[in-house]
């Protein structure tokens, strides 16, 4: 009965050190959400194509911020690049307004995810300009 008493104790202890190293040590399960935000960005930067003059210019949005390009009205909500090194990613949340659109039913001319390896995945349809993600940090 003595032995049973002792391996008992014994097996409270292994487990209360094996909770104290799960909890304390650096573990990569525990950091999944603190790897999450870190893979967020607080810039986009997107290049947009302007069809008539046939000229690209690169544009930097803070995230939550609108900027004005031209007639356009452009504003990130967020961005996110992927976990994978070998093909990386990068999406972003985008509301682009025409501010010379005559149909004022139509909000917006672009609201929604775009995706830098593709774009035409939901595309941007404007007569004039396209947009294209380049870079989330």
């Amino acid at each position: 009965m003595k032995k049973t008493t002792k391996s008992i104790k014994v097996g409270k202890t292994n487990f209360l050190v094996f909770l104290i190293l799960f909890f304390f040590i650096d573990n990569p399960y525990l950091k999944s959400e603190e790897n999450s935000k870190f893979l967020e960005g607080s810039f986009i930067e997107i290049k947009i194509l302007d069809k008539v003059s046939s000229k690209n210019s690169m544009l930097k949005l803070k995230i939550g911020e609108e900027k004005k390009y031209k007639n356009l009205l452009i504003k990130s909500f967020k961005c996110k690049n992927s976990e994978f090194d070998d093909n990386p990613e990068i999406t972003a949340y985008l509301q682009v307004k025409d501010l010379k659109s005559e149909n004022k039913d139509e909000v917006f001319v672009f609201n929604g995810w775009t995706f830098s390896s593709g774009p035409t995945i939901n595309p941007f349809d404007h007569p004039i300009y396209d947009i294209w993600l380049t870079d989330c940090y």
